[in-house]
């Protein structure tokens, strides 16, 4: 490099050294100590802030367990008041079991039950099971309690009861996995009291609510426990009810107006609170966000934990004050940074600025602008030679550039002008070798065919001259074999009927008979006669149109047969019903004159694999019915007279032949 050659004299005078810049904002020891003290500061901050929250769930928590606790307490003495209370005792006194049911329908409206019954240790109706509450009672103590109800048992108080419980399960994350698809069994807040009959006899009152889908009993839980203002805005408080770790009441929403009933508590939740037995107080997923959540075993009369009892809260809010509360004490410490040490920004931007440049530059040229440039005019320093040299350097490649882009352009020029020569040639290829194999097929089949067309009309004489025997030499007697010999001459004469065809396919020449003039609108009204035992078959609609003036040269019986073939395949392609469009017009192709005709139908259609093939010979898709002839011998008639037979047709729309013959000279 000649710029750093030579002696001190030649090089740019430098007034500051990019290294001392450097060195000074490393050791700034604002931008190390002051940052280090706030993260330490912001670190404990936080773990506070999340110590704070869990603390509030868990206050959450027992006021939820105390409302909870109350309903059990609250259930338990309205059904001792009700054995206590004077109209219980009058029924029972008058042994009235229809009185007996009535008040204890009416009572367990009124206290919001979903069973009430008297169990008097015999055949009263109700299964009592072996249920410690009602042995309680039985033994002279009330007692209240959870218990988990089979659908069996609620389906002996009611189906409602049962169908009620039924909870589908929804598949959910992180959840212990399960083949069952449903919850059946029942929660219920299960009370027996004491009763003594008059009999003397100790019996049981016992009574019950059932907490599945007991939507009032949780949204008061979560009233109490989240009043309105208790969270900050955007929060959320939720509470839930679980039997085992399916929620079976809840206000948790899967979607905006459907609540989460049948979703399930992940696997660590469960194996901490079901299988270990304490207390979760934490973040927990819930169904589809995060809540600072709070779960509680809880467990029936027989002292097994069989659900559990969960508040929480929506953590976004929280979480976004704490960052709304971080980035104000970052905002702090950047004001005082900014404030403090304005030299060493100053420094800083000398250095930034114009590497900034340099890399919005180099952006600028990788995008495609080879103009951009630096043009740094500050004070020199290392930075602004490098740029300097960068800026030379682009010039160099931009005058490379443009040389490649002009020999570029000349290549490619010349490269579409040879690729449009062969595709040209390719196509004039394809079109020939498509053609001398059609040729070459049609040469063969012909031979073939002419061939097998004389080998068969040998015998097919000896057979009609030996049937011409048979029925001479039988006489009178030929009678009893009329239907037979009927449907032989009936096989010979279409046998005759397929050689014919075979020969008019492979030499025309040979069998196309007389031409003459003809009026092609005679001649089709001359073919409808011909096809009417097939339009009587189905509902067909005929439209004619006859438009045409000219007359065209050709034998009458080849243009009978080819209107009359096509015909034929359009009937077939309506089985049911359809419109048969028959149009003749004149019409000039490739500056002739001539006369179009269009045989049209609303068919079934051909699919185009089908479409490519219709003029093969043999080609046919009535297995049953056709010789694959009709196709290729009115193309090939067609053809021999100087004309074109177009096809279009589209599945289950219909199909258009077009015949375009030249007028007669």
């Amino acid at each position: 490099m000649i710029l750093f050659s030579g002696s001190s004299v030649d090089r740019p005078k430098r007034t500051r050294s990019v290294r001392f810049k450097l060195l000074a904002i490393a050791l700034l020891p604002t931008l190390v100590i002051l940052p280090l003290l706030l993260g330490v500061m912001m670190v404990r901050w936080n773990s506070k802030f999340d110590a704070l929250l869990t603390s509030k769930v868990s206050g959450d928590l027992t006021i939820a367990h105390q409302y909870f606790t109350h309903i059990l307490d609250n259930t338990g003495e309205q059904i001792a008041a009700l054995g206590q209370s004077v109209a219980f005792r009058n029924v029972l006194t008058a042994d009235d079991p229809e009185a007996l049911a009535s008040l204890l329908s009416q009572r367990k409206q009124a206290l919001g039950l979903d069973f009430l019954y008297l169990a008097d240790g015999g055949t009263s109706g109700q299964t009592t099971g072996d249920w410690p509450v009602i042995a309680s009672a039985f033994a002279g103590r009330s007692s209240t309690s959870i218990d988990i109800f089979s659908n069996t048992d609620l389906m002996g108080f009611s189906p409602d009861l049962a169908a009620r419980a039924r909870v589908d399960l929804i598949d959910t994350p992180n959840a212990v996995p399960t083949t069952r698809n449903a919850e059946t069994r029942g929660m219920v807040v299960h009370s027996a009291s004491p009763v003594e009959l008059p009999s003397g006899k100790r019996a049981a009152l016992v009574g019950g609510i059932l907490l599945n889908q007991n939507l009032g009993f949780i949204d008061t839980i979560n009233d109490l426990v989240y009043r309105q203002s208790s969270l900050p805005e955007g929060s959320q408080g939720t509470a839930t009810l679980f039997l085992d770790d399916v929620r079976i009441s809840t206000n948790v929403r899967l979607f905006a107006d459907r609540r989460a009933l049948g979703t399930r508590v992940s696997s660590v939740v469960r194996k901490t609170v079901l299988e270990d037995g304490r207390v979760w107080l934490d973040r927990a997923f819930v169904v589809n966000d995060w809540y600072i959540s709070a779960y509680e075993p809880i467990k029936d009369s027989f002292g097994k934990r069989v659900g559990m009892l969960y508040v929480g809260f929506l953590e976004a809010p929280f979480a976004q004050t704490k960052y709304e509360s971080l980035l104000i004490l970052i905002g702090a410490f950047l004001f005082v940074a900014a404030m403090s040490v304005p030299i060493f920004l100053r420094w800083a931007r000398g250095i930034f600025k114009p590497l900034e440049r340099m890399a919005n530059t180099i952006g600028r040229v990788e995008s495609g602008d080879l103009s951009a440039r630096t043009n740094l005019d500050q004070v020199q320093d290392e930075i602004t030679l490098v740029a300097d040299h960068l800026d030379d350097l682009l010039d160099q490649v931009q005058e490379r550039d443009k040389r490649l882009r002009a020999w570029n352009d000349q290549l490619n020029a010349r490269v579409d002008a040879r690729t449009r020569e062969l595709r040209d040639a390719n196509r004039a290829l394809e079109t020939t070798t498509k053609q001398l194999i059609m040729s070459e097929k049609l040469a063969a089949i012909g031979e073939i065919t002419a061939g097998v067309a004389h080998e068969i009309n040998n015998p097919v004489a000896v057979l009609q001259g030996n049937l011409d025997v048979v029925r001479d030499l039988l006489g009178d007697h030929a009678k009893i074999a009329n239907t037979e010999f009927r449907l032989i001459d009936e096989q010979v004469n279409r046998i005759n009927l397929i050689v014919t065809k075979l020969l008019q396919f492979a030499k025309p020449e040979e069998y196309a008979g007389f031409v003459e003039r003809h009026s092609v609108a005679q001649v089709i009204d001359d073919c409808m006669p011909l096809v009417a035992h097939l339009l009587s078959r189905a509902d067909i609609e005929v439209v004619r149109e006859h438009q045409s003036t000219r007359l065209v040269l050709m034998n009458r019986t080849e243009l009978q047969q080819v209107l009359v073939n096509l015909m034929v395949n359009a009937l077939h392609a309506m089985p049911d019903r359809g419109t048969l469009t028959l149009i003749d017009e004149d019409a000039d192709h490739d500056g002739r004159p001539g006369i179009r005709i269009t045989v049209r139908d609303t068919g079934i259609g051909m699919s185009e694999d089908v479409l490519n093939r219709i003029f093969d010979p043999f080609y046919t898709t009535k297995r049953q019915q056709g010789t694959g002839l009709g196709l290729s011998i009115t193309k090939t008639l067609i053809d021999r007279q100087g004309g074109r037979l177009d096809v279009q047709s589209t599945s289950q729309k219909g199909t258009t032949f077009t015949i375009w013959l030249p007028e007669a000279g």
